[in-house]
């Protein structure tokens, strides 16, 4: 049985993996940038990043101390559970495992800048609703979104052209918006590329890219070319790891997309950071907690 209980306890286990521990597919690709790096500086941050990685998870302590907006994913599949026992469940999760692991306070209100303390507030915790019937139970992905990489989110809304012309404007667009923030996203970084749907849904996608491991290509063909192209077009920028030059200011970059208005192409860009940080469990219709 899915329980409110349940949920927090889950919250509080993957906010405290998603904090202290990287994902193999992250930590592989900083350890590929690390072997492939030419310049000395670069190949110093690198091995400055592992080393971090190293120490967080064998000290069980969070690896930046920016410690995120606590934003969740969670798709409900096949249970019966109430919308309000998920909801009540993660924002008590998150309000104890602001004092459990620790995190720093940073949920704060946007004219004011005074927070409750816990990191929760209003909309926030903020969570995404998913649905796949082929899911037991439920999943619950937390993702910690730190505030360098995201103050360099960015939209535009570009004339319809043909396609060609469409993705060779979408390059440029990402290009100018990776110079525009040099080094304050902490790269490398994983960027995701929204293009499609209405304003809001695209820097949705954004999110969702950034979301999808590194390596892994849109399954679209000419979507997936249009990631490589825009990766190496980013990594011959030169702005490198922390903006101090190198071959490696993107880790991947990702691009979802959705149908659009016949007049409009909305492009989004959401950074994350070097620390790529998300967590993701599995609670089955019985109880079971399964981390993935």
């Amino acid at each position: 049985m899915i329980t409110k209980e349940l949920i927090k306890d889950v919250t509080i286990s993957i906010l405290r993996r998603a904090e202290t521990t990287l994902p193999k597919d992250v930590k592989q690709a900083l350890a590929r940038a690390y072997e492939r790096e030419e310049n000395e500086i670069a190949k110093v941050q690198l091995e400055a990043m592992l080393e971090n990685v190293r120490l967080a998870e064998e000290l069980q302590r969070p690896l930046c101390q920016d410690t995120g907006l606590p934003l969740f994913f969670v798709t409900l599949g096949s249970c019966n559970v109430e919308l309000s026992d998920i909801e009540s469940g993660i924002r008590e999760g998150v309000e104890e495992a602001t004092d459990l692991i620790p995190l720093r306070s940073n949920v704060v209100d946007p004219i004011l800048r005074r927070g409750e303390g816990a990191n929760i507030g209003d909309r926030m915790p903020y969570i995404n609703y998913l649905i796949d019937s082929d899911v037991d139970g439920l999943e619950i992905l937390v993702f910690p979104k730190g505030g360098g990489s995201e103050n360099m989110s960015a939209f535009t809304m570009l004339m319809p052209k043909p396609e060609a012309e469409a993705l060779k404007a979408i390059k440029n667009f990402v290009l100018e918006t990776v110079l525009n923030a040099g080094g304050k996203p902490c790269p490398p970084t994983i960027i995701g590329v929204g293009v499609g749907g209405s304003a809001d849904m695209a820097m949705k996608l954004a999110k969702v890219a950034v979301i999808r491991p590194a390596g892994v290509r849109n399954t679209e063909e000419r979507i997936a070319q249009a990631e490589e192209e825009i990766l190496e077009a980013v990594n011959n920028t030169g702005i490198g790891p922390m903006g101090l030059g190198g071959n490696t200011t993107a880790l991947d970059v990702h691009i979802e997309t959705a149908s659009t208005h016949i007049t409009s192409l909305p492009v989004a860009i959401n950074f994350q950071c070097w620390a790529a940080r998300q967590a993701v469990a599995k609670i089955h219709e019985d109880g079971r907690v399964e981390y993935v």
